[in-house]
C-alpha cells in the first residue's frame, strides 16, 4: 500500500547504544547483493518493457497513461507494492541512483553492473522528459492511491483510474519540480561521457525545472491534493531548492547555482536545519553533504563561511547516526538505526549512503570530524554504514535477510501486487479488482513471483518481524529503499583502491561484464578527415581533425585541430568544454575545474563565429563535448 510511505517527523532524543565490531559476522557477497538491488527496478517498470527485460514474469502495463490528459506518460516506475506513479519519490529514487553511479560507477563497471544501473536511471529520466512537456508544466502523478488501494490487481490488469495530475504556474510545486531538477542534473552527469546529446537534453530540463520551482513557489501537495495521504511534503520545498541548486552546480560548474546555494542557505534552511533524517521528503542532509564537498574540494571562493555552516550541519547528521551527537538516532537492540515502524529501512539505506560518501570525501581530503569533542575518523563512518548494510543482509537477531532473494532466509510474502499474483504469462485470466483480494491477497503462501533484490520495510524497534502480506508496514518494498544502497554495495564490493572522491566525476563507458585485458596493439593512424563531435541539434558544434604527424624517439605524435562554431544568431558565453582521453598538451582553452573554458582573452563567441584550439598526443583523437553554455 502506498500509504506505507507516510512519515511522522519527531525530534529524536534517545539512543540505544549497541556496538557491533566490524567483521564480527560472516562476510557478505556485496556484488551479488548489488546485482539483485539493480534487478529489482525492472520489476517496478511501467510501460512497454524492452527486449532485454530480465524480470520475465512482468509484462507491458499502463499503456494509456496520460492519454486522457493529451500527453504521453507511458513509462516510469511504480513506487512500491501499488500501481501508482508518484512523482516525488520517483524523482528522489533517480537522484539517488545517479549519485550512486557518480560516486562508485567504476566499482559498478568492474562488477559488470554499470550498464544495468544506467539503464535503470534512463528508464526514469526518459519518463521525466515526457512528464515535462513545457518549461512550467510537470506531471507529478498518474493514478491515485485511493482507487488503487481499493483493488489488488497486477499492473497488467489495472482497471483503476489513470488520471494524471500536474503542477504549473497557477498550481505550483517547488518541492516536486526541484527534486525532478536534481534528478535530471545528476543524471546528466551520468550520461555525459557515453551519451552527451542525451546528457545535454537532461541538463536543459533540469535548468528549466529549477527556474520553474524557484519562480513559482509552493508545496506540490497543495496542487496535487491526491498525493497528501501518501507522499505529503512535510518539510516544504526549501530543501529541494537547495538540493537542486547543489546538483546543478555539480552538473554545470555555473557560479549562479553556487551563489544560490550560499545566498539562500539561511532563508531556505540549509544552514539552519540540523537533522538526522534523509529521504524522499527531507533533503537537507543531502544538500549539506554536497555543499561540504564543494568546501573540501577547495572551490568555496568567497562563500567559504556559509559552506562551513552547511558542513557543520552535515557533520551533525553523521554524528547523530553514529550515536555521538547531542540528539541521536535510536537503534534496535540488534544495532539497526530506527526512526519509525512504517518502512524504517528507507532511512537506514539513505543514511548509510550519506555516511559512506562523506567518509570517502573526508578520507580524500585527509580530514576527520569532531563528534561531542571526540575526533572521529572517516573509517568509523564507513564501518557503521557497513554494519547497517550487513544487518539488512542477515546479520541480525532473526538471521533474516530483508533483501528478497538474498541469503538463506528472506521475506516470502512481500506486500506487492505484481509479485503476489500469478504472472499473466503463466495464467492470462483476468484478475479483477476484488478478485485479487479474494484469491491472492490473503493467500498464506510464498509469492508466486520472486521480487528479487527488493528491500522491504524491515523489523520493528525490537528487531521483530512478521512475514505476512497484510503486514504492509514491514513487508512492503519501495524503490527509494533500494536506490541509495546501490552506491554503498558497490563501494563495499569494490573496496577503497583508487578512490579519490573529490576529483571531477567521470563515469566510465558501461559494460555488462568485465572486459578481458588483452595485449596492447599499435594504435591505427587517425582518420585525417573532419569528424563531428557535437550533435547537429546543438547551437555549438565541434569538429576536429588531424593536421600533422611526426615521429620522435620511435613514437608517432599527432597534432589535432579542433574548431568550435557558434551556429546560432545569439552570442555564446560561459562555454564549458569536456575533454577525456587527452594525453598531451593543449593550447587555446583555459583549464577549469570541470573541464575547459574560453581563454582569458576571449569573453564570448558571437553568432556564426568560430574558435580553434589544438592539442598533441600519440593517440587517436580525444573525446570532446560541450556540456554548458549561455546564449545571450
Amino acid at each position: 500500500m502506498a500509504c506505507a510511505k507516510m512519515l511522522v517527523h519527531v525530534m529524536v532524543v534517545v539512543v540505544v547504544a549497541v556496538v557491533v565490531p566490524l567483521g564480527a559476522y560472516g562476510g557478505h557477497d556485496y556484488g551479488k547483493a548489488l546485482s539483485k538491488s539493480i534487478l529489482y527496478f525492472e520489476a517496478q517498470r511501467s510501460g512497454y518493457l524492452p527486449s532485454n527485460q530480465r524480470v520475465t514474469w512482468r509484462a507491458n502495463s499502463g499503456l494509456l497513461d496520460g492519454k486522457a490528459n493529451g500527453v504521453d506518460l507511458v513509462g516510469g516506475y511504480y513506487d512500491a507494492g501499488d500501481n501508482v506513479k508518484f512523482g516525488l519519490p520517483m524523482a528522489f529514487t533517480i537522484t539517488m541512483m545517479a549519485w550512486s553511479v557518480l560516486e562508485y560507477g567504476k566499482q559498478m563497471a568492474a562488477s559488470g553492473e554499470l550498464g544495468h544501473a544506467m539503464d535503470a536511471i534512463k528508464w526514469g529520466t526518459d519518463y521525466f522528459v515526457k512528464a515535462h512537456p513545457e518549461p512550467n508544466v510537470l506531471y507529478g502523478e498518474v493514478g491515485d492511491g485511493d482507487s488503487d488501494h481499493y483493488c489488488w490487481q497486477r499492473p497488467e490488469d489495472m482497471t483503476t483510474s489513470r488520471q494524471a495530475y500536474r503542477i504549473d504556474a497557477e498550481h505550483p510545486g517547488s518541492d516536486l519540480a526541484g527534486e525532478t531538477a536534481a534528478a535530471m542534473a545528476a543524471s546528466s552527469l551520468v550520461f555525459r561521457q557515453s551519451n552527451p546529446a542525451y546528457s545535454n537534453l537532461l541538463l536543459d530540463h533540469a535548468k528549466q525545472l529549477f527556474n520553474f520551482a524557484d519562480k513559482y513557489r509552493g508545496k506540490y501537495d497543495g496542487s496535487i491534493i491526491v498525493a497528501q495521504r501518501y507522499y505529503q511534503s512535510f518539510s516544504g520545498y526549501g530543501d529541494e531548492l537547495l538540493w537542486a541548486a547543489a546538483w546543478l552546480h555539480q552538473a554545470t560548474g555555473d557560479r549562479y547555482y553556487l551563489d544560490y546555494l550560499a545566498n539562500n542557505g539561511d532563508a531556505l534552511g540549509g544552514t539552519g536545519w540540523s537533522t538526522a533524517e534523509f529521504g524522499w521528503d527531507v533533503k537537507y542532509a543531502g544538500a549539506q553533504v554536497l555543499a561540504a564537498k564543494i568546501l573540501l574540494q577547495g572551490n568555496a571562493a568567497e562563500h567559504a563561511s556559509v559552506l562551513e555552516s552547511y558542513q557543520q550541519k552535515a557533520e551533525y547528521f553523521m554524528c547523530s547516526c553514529l550515536g555521538k551527537g547531542p540528539q541521536n538516532v535510536p537503534r534496535t537492540p540488534g544495532g539497526l538505526m530506527y526512526r519509525q515502524r512504517w518502512n524504517n529501512l528507507q532511512f537506514v539505506t539513505s543514511s548509510s549512503f550519506l555516511l559512506t560518501v562523506y567518509s570517502d570525501y573526508l578520507a580524500s581530503a585527509g580530514k576527520s570530524i569532531q563528534c561531542s569533542s571526540e575526533t572521529t575518523q572517516p573509517s568509523e563512518l564507513l564501518a557503521f554504514a557497513k554494519s547497517q548494510v550487513d544487518y539488512i543482509l542477515g546479520d541480525n537477531p532473526r538471521a533474516t535477510s530483508y533483501m528478497v532473494g538474498y541469503g538463506a532466509t528472506y521475506t516470502q510474502q512481500v506486500h506487492h501486487r505484481g509479485s503476489s499474483i500469478v504472472s499473466i504469462k503463466v495464467d492470462p485470466a483476468f484478475v479483477s479488482c476484488k478478485g485479487g483480494y479474494a484469491t491472492w491477497y490473503g493467500r498464506q503462501a510464498s509469492d508466486p513471483n520472486l521480487l528479487d533484490g527488493a528491500i522491504v520495510g524491515g523489523p520493528d524497534a525490537y528487531d521483530d518481524f512478521t512475514d505476512e502480506r497484510d503486514n504492509y508496514q514491514q513487508t512492503e518494498a519501495a524503490t527509494y529503499n533500494n536506490a541509495p544502497i546501490l552506491g554503498v554495495l558497490a563501494r563495499l564490493n569494490g573496496g577503497s583502491t583508487g578512490l579519490s572522491q573529490l576529483l571531477p566525476v567521470v563515469v566510465p563507458t558501461p559494460y555488462t561484464k568485465p572486459i578481458k585485458k588483452e595485449d596492447p596493439t599499435p594504435l591505427p593512424h587517425p582518420n585525417p578527415s573532419t569528424s563531428p563531435v557535437s550533435e547537429e541539434s546543438s547551437p555549438v558544434t565541434i569538429e576536429q581533425k588531424a593536421t600533422a604527424s611526426w615521429v620522435s624517439k620511435g613514437k608517432t605524435y599527432y597534432r589535432y585541430s579542433v574548431i568550435v562554431t557558434n551556429k546560432s544568431p545569439k552570442t555564446v558565453k560561459d562555454l564549458h568544454v569536456g575533454i577525456s582521453k587527452l594525453y598531451g598538451p593543449l593550447w587555446g582553452l583555459d583549464k577549469h575545474r570541470y573541464g575547459y573554458v574560453f581563454p582569458t582573452w576571449l569573453e564570448s563567441l558571437p553568432g556564426g563565429k568560430s574558435l580553434e584550439f589544438v592539442y598533441i598526443h600519440s593517440a587517436s583523437p580525444a573525446e570532446i563535448w560541450v556540456y554548458g553554455y549561455k546564449l545571450e
